[in-house]
């Protein structure tokens, strides 16, 4: 199956094309600026490393995260198509994936979690000790994403 994906029009285009890799290549790094920027801003807040804006401003960003995502899987589709051989069977490849799967699930997590204790929370009340440890958790994660993502290039 992975065979036929490398020889279909798309994974051509892809692989041997001038603009094909360098284009969709600079889309997966505008998606992952936008997703994983946020998502770590917001990470950061929740841990207190950083003030300024209030946690519920990223509630109104979430759109905007999830649209970076939706961003980065598309132009990441189309790169795996060009080399599906040899990223099915790269670790650093499954472990970028299981890293960015379990990124999204902790952003599901963490958004609805968020906006019950700011619902149920007096303003300015501290968030709880469980939104801390999925914060870290989470940043952790898209840290473990991106570092695993460069190594794909060179493992």
């Amino acid at each position: 199956m992975f065979a036929w994906l490398e020889s279909t029009q798309i994974a051509q285009w892809v692989g041997l094309s001038l603009w094909g890799y360098p284009m969709l290549l600079s889309m997966h790094v505008i998606g992952l600026a936008i997703v994983v920027g946020l998502f770590s801003m917001r990470d950061l807040r929740l841990l207190g490393v950083v003030g300024g804006l209030e946690p519920t401003a990223y509630l109104s960003l979430n759109k905007l995260a999830w649209t970076g995502f939706t961003i980065n899987a598309i132009s990441g589709c189309f790169l795996f198509t060009s080399q599906a051989m040899t990223f099915i069977s790269s670790i650093p490849f499954l472990l970028k994936i299981s890293c960015v799967v379990a990124g999204m699930l902790l952003a599901v997590v963490i958004q609805g979690k968020l906006q019950r204790e700011l619902a149920e929370a007096d303003y300015g009340q501290p968030l709880g000790n469980s939104m801390k440890l999925l914060a870290l958790g989470s940043l952790c994660v898209w840290i473990g994403a991106i570092v695993a993502g460069r190594l794909t290039a060179y493992l």
